[in-house]
């Protein structure tokens, strides 16, 4: 029996205390040893990757790293951060702060000279020298050269990585210069590649001519290319795998921490894209990409130009984000339209086609062959060209702000939800004797990319999860 159930029978046969107040001990030592194991054996620098091995012999992120690399993509470096400033706000222990802070150094360590961050950062002195960092311009090295320098904003990658930085910044008082000073460079750099129009691009590492990106409201294209074209794709204004929707939500955060209004306009004008982006009739949802005349348009050789049941979803989340923030009524405004088309939209399962044809509203697949296609009966594995339904998710926070308004549903935010006892010493129990959540996983097979490695990992996401459920069940006991 390890350490944690041990500490739970003593108190429980040992003193009157209400079980309660026993379960509360044994959660917050499960965040302590569960913490010092991650910081002391899991951490490289400060920072993390996805997925280990038990023995730390396998290793990766998105994909297979090597021990000097870490990962920002969440569930990497930034969100295990935000876990840990969960934990040390819940219970006001330094450890957390400590090792949230060690986090924010990493990241700090690798922001790209472009301002924001790469996927991953590799601390090996010969592998780093591939990049330009934001720290070889402040030492006189302006020249990128041949050097990586490609700030990412897909799979909110370098919004993470800001939003992690921001929280510390915070929690600091702002007097941790380095990170304070990487915070505002970030920022900066997103406020110069946003686009006239509100939008920002998938990727960057310069900023955009202006003059050639007009603002415009957005249009079906008369005709457009069955066959993949090979185009390039990444100065196109991007919903894919939310992008724009994190980056509004980064700058919302920032207008919070900071109020500076820069970032409160950068903001409103990323919805005021959105808003120039919903689609005419009819099909007024949106496209995972634009092109420059605002058409939906091709990306990776499996994304068509298509109206998507997937992003949509974040777009409308985002939009009623912005009107909590702001209160603009505009924000609201496209909702109604885009949930009736969601729920004519709606697969016979009841989930969302991530893809539907131009105009006809049909949905669109793929085969292994990538051909497009009316039929899901051969579709790639890699990709979800279903993906799940919100309406009914939505639609409910929509109802709720008409019927209750701004300050009710954000004052009901600011409550900690409580979480069951059964879930906690669940938790709790599956710790073990070393604190480690240990679960049987697949790791990527460097010889056979189609035969992944069964083993037992300890996974990141694992970690931020129950951290994230510990804590509030902690903070939940702590509020009036």
């Amino acid at each position: 029996m390890h350490k944690i159930a041990s500490l739970f029978l003593l108190l429980l046969c040992s003193t009157p205390l209400h079980s309660d107040e026993v379960l509360h001990r044994a959660a917050v030592e499960t965040m302590v040893q569960a913490t010092r194991y991650f910081r002391d054996q899991v951490a490289t620098n400060g920072g993390y990757l996805w997925l280990y091995q038990s023995d730390f012999t396998r290793r990766e992120g998105e994909g297979i790293a090597s021990p000097t690399t870490i990962w920002v993509q969440p569930p990497g470096t930034p969100s295990v951060g935000m876990a840990l400033l969960q934990a040390y706000d819940a219970t006001g222990d330094t450890l957390f702060l400590n090792g949230a802070v060690e986090a924010a150094q990493a990241l700090v360590w690798g922001q790209l000279s472009s301002g924001g961050w790469d996927y991953r950062i590799d601390f090996d002195p010969e592998q780093s020298k591939k990049w330009h960092y934001r720290r070889d311009v402040e030492q006189g090295d302006r020249t990128t050269g041949k050097r990586r320098n490609r700030t990412t904003l897909d799979d909110d990658n370098t919004q993470s990585a800001l939003r992690l930085l921001m929280q510390v910044d915070q929690h600091l008082d702002f007097a941790d210069a380095d990170i304070h000073r990487a915070v505002l460079y970030g920022l900066e750099s997103l406020l110069k590649a946003q686009y006239p129009n509100g939008a920002w691009p998938q990727r960057y590492s310069e900023w955009a001519d202006p003059s050639q990106f007009p603002v415009q409201k957005a249009r079906y294209p008369a005709t457009w290319p069955r066959q993949y074209p090979k185009q390039r794709y990444l100065a196109y204004y991007t919903f894919n795998d939310n992008a724009i929707a994190d980056v509004i939500e980064t700058m919302i955060e920032a207008h919070k921490i900071y109020g500076d209004e820069r970032w409160h306009h950068a903001a409103e004008r990323g919805g005021d894209f959105i808003i120039l982006a919903q689609m005419p009739d009819p099909q007024p949802a949106w496209a995972q990409q634009y092109n420059l005349a605002m058409e939906p348009a091709w990306a990776r050789r499996f994304e068509p130009p298509a109206i998507t049941g997937g992003e949509s979803f974040g777009v409308m989340q985002i939009l009623l984000e912005l009107y909590l923030a702001y209160g603009e009524p505009r924000f609201l405004e496209p909702i109604p339209r885009a949930l009736a088309w969601a729920k004519a939209a709606q697969l016979p399962d009841g989930r969302m086609a991530r893809f539907y044809e131009l105009q006809t509203n049909r949905p669109l697949y793929f085969t292994r062959e990538y051909a497009l296609t009316y039929s899901d009966a051969d579709l790639p594995t890699h990709y979800a060209f279903k993906v799940g339904n919100r309406t009914d998710r939505i639609e409910s926070l929509y109802q709720r702000i008409l019927a209750e308004g701004r300050e009710a549903i954000l004052a009901a935010r600011a409550q900690v939800r409580p979480v069951a006892a059964e879930r906690i010493q669940a938790i709790i129990d599956a710790l073990d004797a070393e604190g480690r959540w240990i679960e049987e996983g697949r790791l990527r097979n460097p010889e056979d990319r189609h035969a992944p490695i069964v083993a037992q990992v300890i996974s990141c996401r694992t970690f931020n999860h129950n951290l994230a459920l510990l804590s509030q069940y902690v903070a939940s006991r702590n509020q009036p």
